[in-house]
């Protein structure tokens, strides 16, 4: 894995010269991709990871916070490497974190699982203030070839190469936004909010087969996401779900199945969670 400063050209690994896809020496995910309508355009992964993480205490950046030793950044990038259709990986930084991550990840380099060495490029940029911030200096951080991007969100650091690899896919086939999500098990209720924290009075109730809880990576064409973050204007905040920017453009998102182990770690008893699924992946895969 080749880790990278915002500035440097990422490049992924060529085939060896002669090599037909799949052969000893070609890396697939460099190779012509039969679903692009114009082969060699590749697939890259944002990942922001400049928010602090508020809802699991004090301490360092969410991204950062560790699982079974390793941050959950990792985690993620490893998540985001493991997938087929993925050749280059642009994390988004705090913006006065950079270093700090780029070295991080150095240092992990030499630690993944099995021992192998990631093969996807990495490349590190400083973010935003916000998370709408941060993903837009990612999209302006990606390289020509690049023609369909998926948001990763780093608190999601167990999400299976499985469905990562079904999101870009969708995209791939000509969806123009894809969604990882599950069916919600609960009723849900919308309320009045009322300040305070006091009784909130139910103003309706939505029909639960109609609904899903979104997950990520968040799966795009290029030039769909980039209008979104060029047309929709930051509010406060600004926007949390990529997806919900381009709804706002009236382009269809299409879901495609989520995974349990997708979930987000926002709050401490996410983490204990977490540990139980990484003990249980090392018991039966060698996680």
């Amino acid at each position: 894995m080749s880790i990278q400063s915002a500035g440097e050209s990422p490049t992924g690994a060529a085939p060896a010269s002669g090599a037909p896809d799949g052969a000893p020496g070609a890396d697939p995910r460099t190779a012509p991709d039969p679903a692009s309508p114009q082969g060699g355009h590749r697939t890259a992964a944002i990942i922001p990871a400049a928010g602090r993480g508020v809802r699991l205490g004090p301490g360092a950046p969410k991204a950062l916070r560790t699982l079974s030793g390793t941050p959950m950044l990792v985690h993620a990038v490893r998540a985001m490497d493991r997938a087929r259709a993925v050749s280059l990986i642009v994390v988004v930084a705090p913006p006065d974190g950079a270093d700090e991550v780029r070295h991080l990840l150095d240092e992990h380099t030499s630690l993944a699982p099995g021992g192998e060495l990631p093969a996807t490029d990495v490349l590190v940029v400083p973010g935003g203030e916000t998370r709408q911030d941060s993903v837009r200096l990612g999209l302006a951080a990606l390289p020509g070839d690049v023609d369909a991007v998926l948001v990763h969100d780093a608190a999601r650091p167990l999400v299976p190469v499985d469905t990562v690899d079904a999101v870009a896919a969708a995209v791939r086939e000509g969806a123009p936004a894809v969604v990882p999500a599950l069916p919600v098990p609960d009723t849900v209720k919308e309320v009045e909010p009322r300040p305070g924290g006091g009784p909130e009075p139910v103003t309706g109730t939505p029909e639960r087969s109609r609904l899903r809880a979104v997950q990520t990576p968040q799966g795009f064409a290029l030039k769909v996401l980039a209008a979104a973050h060029e047309q929709v204007a930051r509010e406060g905040d600004g926007a949390t779900d990529d997806a919900g920017m381009v709804e706002r453009l009236g382009i269809e998102v299409v879901v495609v199945p989520g995974h349990e182990e997708a979930f987000k770690v926002t709050r401490p008893l996410d983490l204990v969670l977490a540990e139980a699924v990484i003990a249980r992946r090392r018991a039966t895969d060698g996680f």
